[in-house]
């Protein structure tokens, strides 16, 4: 059996031991990302059938934020306005958001979940994190800092080139 950490090309002799443990790294997290894509798919359904992940990436980030603005909730997930904009107006009519003026500005506006989105939101989450707990079960919790430890210390590079912090 190989070593589950190792990628292709992470086993041949003579490759530069760096660029075998890089491939294999690449490889681990091209596959992380390609199930990513796939829950949220999954994910975005559950919340309502027309919906596309993106949609519900967007719902995530209103909820964790509490009531946003459009040009904020385009930053801080790294698209463009119009994108956003799009997307709400599809949540808005189907009732899972709202806007409202923004109290520090009344010229603009903030969005924010409605009880009825915040009751779907939180239903597909709560599953959601069920079965990561039920997948990640048998995982000591000294592994799952680590790992949690590793997944920060990556995602900060990303920061500093430019990706959006997330404040979660």
């Amino acid at each position: 059996m190989s070593n589950p950490i190792e990628g292709p090309g992470a086993a041949g002799g003579a490759e530069d031991p760096t660029e075998a443990a890089l491939t294999a790294v690449e490889h681990q997290i091209s596959m992380l990302w390609r199930r990513g894509r796939s829950i949220s798919h999954q994910l975005s359904r559950q919340v309502h059938p027309d919906m596309e992940p993106a949609a519900y990436g967007l719902l995530s980030v209103i909820r964790r934020q509490g009531p946003i603005r459009l040009t904020e909730l385009a930053s801080s997930i790294g698209v463009g306005k119009p994108s956003v904009s799009r997307q709400i107006a599809f949540l808005e009519s189907l009732g899972l958001v709202s806007k409202e003026a923004d109290p520090l500005d009344g010229r603009a506006q903030s969005i924010r979940l409605t009880p009825r989105g915040e009751e779907k939101m939180h239903q597909v989450q709560d599953a959601r994190r069920e079965v990561f707990r039920e997948r990640l079960a048998e995982w000591p919790p000294e592994e799952l800092q680590t790992l949690a430890t590793y997944m920060a210390k990556l995602n900060a590079i990303y920061e500093r080139d430019g990706f959006p912090k997330d404040e979660a």
